[in-house]
């Protein structure tokens, strides 16, 4: 165990921006997603974890701060230096002394770069920057909150990508906040929900997907037309412009896609949406609080 948080609470005057009441544990080589709306404890649990905020409870952990690492949402560098510059001062090292640093440039296609001025450097260039500083450390745990925070649909993929490739088969453990699920779906094998300060739910995202949604999803566009062919289907929440059908089996997901194939319907089955998860973790959860405050 890398790092177990217990009893965690963290106070901003009165208000309570983070309250963790059963254990969790980061693990070596777990990928970890951290979801939840703006203000739901998202960077405050990473700056608890990083020692950046003060906090109630306990974070037990053998690592030293030099062994976890983090990419944070804003970072921000002499803008009026040379990115090659700023890397070698930074690093304490040069980069053509460097094979590891080289490796890094390489895979990132940033070669092109290095002559430029921090400023000069396009949102995507910036974060790759970043990115290559932070994967430099090689630390036992990092964490990555927004790394792809806006950037284009295909920057976001590409550096995405680039980052699920890395880390492929290595025991580091990673910690990503993102609010772009499709992001998680590629990285995650284990998500944090957090709303309003609390934990909803933390499990591997198979078992949150099957705990909330069933054993597979049929998505298809909200229409009259679909409402009234899927009406005796059991939908679950979605963004309004969608429709979700449970699948509990084989069974009932056949006959579903063979109605909708047979009307020429279109659909996507996905048995791995964490956006659809998490709206129906949220639900059952506020359901569950409303209850116990009713008792």
């Amino acid at each position: 165990m890398l790092v177990t948080i217990e009893n965690l609470k963290v106070q901003y005057g009165k208000q309570t921006a983070l309250s963790i009441t059963e254990p969790i544990v980061i693990e070596e080589g777990d990928r970890i997603g951290v979801i939840g709306s703006n203000g739901a404890g998202k960077s405050t649990l990473v700056k608890s974890i990083l020692g950046l905020t003060s906090y109630e409870g306990v974070i037990s952990t053998h690592l030293i701060p030099e062994q976890m690492a983090a990419h944070m949402q804003f970072n921000e560098y002499v803008s009026t230096m040379a990115v090659k510059h700023i890397m070698e001062t930074l690093l304490n090292t040069k980069i053509k002394n460097n094979q590891k640093l080289q490796e890094l440039i390489s895979y990132f296609e940033f070669e092109g770069c290095l002559g430029k001025k921090y400023q000069a450097l396009s949102g995507g260039q910036k974060q790759r920057f970043t990115i290559i500083m932070v994967m430099m450390q090689n630390a036992p745990l990092t964490f990555y909150d927004e790394v792809t925070s806006g950037l284009d649909f295909e920057t976001r993929q590409k550096l995405m990508e680039k980052l699920v490739d890395w880390y492929k088969g290595k025991d580091n453990a990673l910690v990503v906040v993102s609010h772009y699920y499709e992001e998680l779906e590629q990285l995650a094998d284990k998500i944090l929900i957090l709303e309003k300060g609390e934990v909803v739910d933390f499990c591997t995202q198979k078992d949150l997907f099957q705990k909330y949604c069933g054993n597979a999803i049929v998505i298809l566009d909200n229409t009259i037309e679909n409402r009234e062919l899927t009406k005796e289907f059991k939908r679950l929440d979605a963004p309004n412009h969608l429709i979700a059908i449970s699948c509990t089996d084989g069974k009932e997901e056949e006959k579903l896609i063979s109605l909708l194939i047979e009307k020429n319907v279109n659909f996507k089955r996905s048995n791995n949406d964490i956006e659809i998860m998490s709206i129906n973790a949220k639900k059952r959860f506020q359901e569950e609080k409303g209850g116990m405050t009713n008792e």
